[in-house]
C-alpha cells in the first residue's frame, strides 16, 4: 500500500467490525459472509461493456474500493480507500460442452467463492463471465458481505445497467452520495443515550435465548431453506389485524415468530436478532448509497400468557418505537450492557428494499428465482435476466425472512446439523399457524394461541404423555406373602455385611 493510492481512511460501521473480526478469526475454509450472486443472461451481450461498467461502479463508489486493517498507531480496525483499483475479471468459454454447461459453470462459481479475500486487499469483490450457449451466459458476482448491505444491490444493478446501455460509461449518472458521510452521520449519534436505551429494554433479561443446544456461540455452515406463503385469506385477515391494531406487519410477525422461538427454547422472555435497515431518513441521497447500512439487534418480547393478542402487539409496538433513534448501535456493546440474557440464536429480517434483486439477509444455501417470479429484476435493453441465485451460507440454526411481494412470504434459512428438513418445515408451518390465530382473534389471550399442529399436539399430549401402568392387586401384607412363594430363596434384605431371604 503506498500514500499515493491512498484516497480515503474511515472508520468502520458496528457490523462491518463484526464481519471483520469474523473474517480475521476464521482464516480456514469458508468465509461465511462471502456471497454470490449468480444471473443468467441471454441475448447479444457486449462483453467489453459490460466489464467496463463494473470497472466504472468500482471507479464511482468509493465503498466497493475499500480496504480493512488493522494500521500502527489506531486503536481501532480502519478501512482504506485506494485508488485505482482494478476489477478481478474473469471469462470462461464453456458453449462447446453443451448440456454440460451450466453445471460446469456452477463449478467454476464455487471455485470462485471458495477463493477467499484477503480484507487488506482491494477490492473484495470479483466478476466471473461464463459463457453457456449462444447468446446465454452466467455472471456470477462474488463480494464479502462487508461492502453491501441488500438494499445496495439493486441500486448497483440499476447503476451498472445504466452504464453498459452508456456503452461502459458513467459519465451520464448523479453524483455519488458517499459512504463516508453515513459514517460521519454514525459519528455524530448520542452514544450514551442509545446505550441506556437498550439498557432499559434489556434490563431483567438473564438467560439466553437458544434453539439449540451448545453455548450459542454458532458455527457457520452451509445452510438449507425451507419456504411458506400465506394464503389470500390470511393475507386479508393480517391486512385488517394491522388496521384494527395499529401495528406494523414486522411487529405482527415478531410476535409471531417470539411465540415460535419460545416453544422451541422453552421460554416465556424471548430475545431474537433482527436486522434493521439502519438507513436514517434524514441523511440527505441515502436511498442511492451503497454499503453496509444494516445492524443486527435484539428483539425482546415477553410472552404474557394472559396478555391480548392486541395488547402483545402495542406492547412491543411501543417497545420498538421507543429504540428506533438507538438501532445504530453494534450488538456486540449491546450484549456486553445487557449480559447473557441478550444472547440469541435466531434471527428475522423483514424485506423491505426498493425495487430490484431482492435482499439477503439473512443468508441460505443457493437459492435460485426465475426472473418475475415473485421479484422485479430488469436487465438492460438487448439483454434478458432469465433467472438468479444467491449462494451464501448461514452464521445461525434458524434465520428467518420475510418478504410482502405477491403477499406474504418467509424463507426459513436453517443449519443442517440442527433442524432436519422436516423439522424445518414445521417451524414455517407452527409461523403461520400462530399468524392465523392472532389474525382470527386479535382480542384472544396470547396463551390460547396455537403453536402446535394436530399431529404435534397429538404425540406430545397424548403418546408422550401415556405413562399409565398396571398397578398389581391386592395389600401390601398380600403382595409380600406372594413374592415369598415365587422365590423363597432369593435375597431379600442386606444389611451390615448379612444377607436375609424370603424365607
Amino acid at each position: 500500500m503506498t500514500q499515493k493510492r491512498v484516497e480515503d481512511v474511515w472508520p468502520l460501521s458496528p457490523l462491518q467490525e463484526g464481519l471483520l473480526f469474523h473474517a480475521l478469526f476464521e482464516e480456514q475454509g469458508t468465509d461465511v459472509y462471502v456471497e454470490q450472486f449468480d444471473l443468467g443472461l441471454e441475448g447479444a451481450l457486449d462483453v467489453a461493456a459490460l466489464r467496463a461498467s463494473w470497472q466504472a461502479m468500482l471507479d464511482r463508489h468509493a465503498s466497493l474500493r475499500a480496504s480493512f486493517r488493522q494500521m500502527a498507531g489506531v486503536d481501532q480496525p480502519v478501512q482504506v480507500v485506494m485508488r485505482g483499483v482494478e476489477l478481478p475479471w474473469r471469462e470462461e468459454d464453456l458453449s462447446g460442452l453443451g448440456a454440460g454447461a451450466v453445471a460446469e459453470s456452477e463449478r467454476l462459481g464455487a471455485e470462485e467463492r471458495a477463493r477467499r479475500f484477503d480484507p487488506a486487499v482491494p477490492p473484495l469483490l470479483k466478476v466471473l463471465l461464463v459463457k453457456v450457449g449462444p447468446d446465454r451466459y452466467r455472471m456470477m458476482i462474488t463480494l464479502h458481505h462487508i461492502l453491501l448491505d441488500g438494499w445496495s444491490l439493486p441500486i448497483l444493478f440499476r447503476e451498472l445497467w445504466a452504464c453498459y446501455e452508456a456503452g461502459g460509461s458513467a459519465a451520464g449518472l448523479p453524483a455519488v452520495t458517499p459512504y463516508r458521510e453515513y459514517l460521519e452521520w454514525l459519528g455524530r449519534q448520542d452514544k450514551e443515550a442509545a446505550r441506556e436505551a437498550w439498557r432499559r429494554a434489556l434490563a431483567g433479561t438473564e438467560q439466553p435465548t437458544l434453539v439449540a443446544a451448545g453455548d450459542g456461540d454458532p458455527a457457520p455452515a452451509h445452510g438449507h431453506t425451507a419456504r411458506g406463503r400465506a394464503a389470500a385469506e390470511l393475507n386479508e385477515a393480517l391486512a385488517e389485524l394491522t388496521r384494527v391494531s395499529g401495528a406494523t406487519l414486522n411487529t405482527v410477525v415478531q410476535v409471531a415468530w417470539a411465540l415460535v422461538v419460545g416453544g422451541l427454547a422453552g421460554r416465556r422472555d424471548v430475545v431474537f436478532g433482527a436486522t434493521v435497515a439502519g438507513r436514517p431518513a434524514e441523511l440527505p441521497g441515502m436511498e442511492n448509497m451503497l454499503g453496509l447500512f444494516i445492524n443486527t439487534v435484539p428483539v425482546r418480547v415477553h410472552l404474557d400468557p394472559n396478555l391480548s393478542v392486541a395488547g402483545a402487539l402495542a406492547e412491543l409496538q411501543a417497545q420498538q418505537s421507543a429504540l428506533l433513534d438507538h438501532q445504530h448501535l453494534g450488538l456486540t456493546e449491546i450484549q456486553r450492557l445487557a449480559g447473557p440474557g441478550a444472547t440469541f440464536d435466531t434471527l428475522m429480517a423483514f424485506e423491505n428494499f426498493p425495487s430490484g434483486m431482492r435482499g439477503q439477509e439473512p443468508a441460505g444455501e443457493r437459492d435460485t428465482q426465475p426472473a418475475g417470479e415473485t421479484v422485479e429484476l430488469p436487465g438492460p435493453s438487448g439483454l434478458r435476466v432469465l433467472d438468479h441465485a444467491a449462494q451464501e451460507s448461514i452464521n445461525y440454526p434458524l434465520g428467518l425472512v420475510v418478504s410482502t411481494i405477491g403477499g406474504l412470504g418467509a424463507r426459513l434459512s436453517y443449519r443442517p446439523d440442527v433442524f432436519d428438513a422436516g423439522a424445518a418445515r414445521a417451524v414455517l408451518e407452527r409461523l403461520f399457524r400462530v399468524l392465523e390465530g392472532m389474525a382470527a382473534d386479535p382480542q384472544g389471550r396470547v396463551g390460547r394461541l396455537g403453536v402446535l399442529g394436530t399431529a404435534e399436539r397429538s404425540l406430545v399430549v397424548d403418546e408422550w404423555n401415556e405413562t399409565a401402568r398396571e398397578v398389581a392387586s391386592g395389600t401390601l401384607g398380600e403382595l409380600f406373602a406372594a413374592q415369598v412363594r415365587r422365590s423363597p430363596d432369593a435375597v431379600a434384605v442386606v444389611g451390615t455385611g448379612v444377607e436375609w431371604s424370603y424365607a
